[in-house]
């Protein structure tokens, strides 16, 4: 006899949930501001504009370090959720426990390469990364960072990065 499936309410409130503490567990994620709109298994990540991120008064252009340390984390959250989220679709699948209730392990970063394309403008910023690769130890992540227009990049990104041990 097969399970009745879950009502999208409840998967919605227990992805939310997820993504919570994954965000939560990343102090620097709070210091920064740094939010994540989730559509399905899509992240955006949102940095809102504070005075604080501004590196160059003259310009005014946001510091080059934000806008690195933005992007990086769009590619934590990415890499970290994208194993949250095949943890959670196998538990719900066969009906047990939660992801939730799981310790959250983030990987590593091994190096990372900006490109800074042109000034980062007081404003809101956005980010979504595409993970490239990913296997049991090692992945591949691209990111992208625009403002007012997604056409128009001014920031990207490629990291590489030793994903933690997952204990099976």
């Amino acid at each position: 006899m097969s399970r009745r499936p879950e009502p999208v309410q409840v998967v919605k409130q227990r992805r939310d949930a997820a993504l919570q503490k994954l965000v939560g567990s990343v102090p620097y994620i709070q210091f920064l501001g740094v939010k994540f709109d989730r559509r399905g298994d899509e992240l955006t990540a949102f940095l809102p504009y504070e005075d604080a991120l501004i590196g160059n008064p003259v310009l005014p252009a946001l510091h080059g370090g934000a806008i690195a340390a933005f992007l990086e984390i769009a590619c934590v959250v990415e890499l970290s959720w994208a194993q949250m989220w095949e943890d959670m679709e196998a538990a719900a699948r066969e009906g047990v426990g939660s992801p939730t209730e799981a310790k959250i392990l983030l990987p590593k970063t091994i190096d990372f390469t900006v490109d800074y394309l042109r000034s980062g403008l007081p404003r809101d910023a956005y980010a979504r990364a595409r993970v490239n690769r990913s296997g049991r130890r090692y992945a591949s992540v691209h990111v992208e960072a625009w403002q007012d227009n997604r056409s128009r990049l001014f920031a990207q990104a490629t990291g590489h990065f030793l994903m933690p041990q997952r204990h099976e």
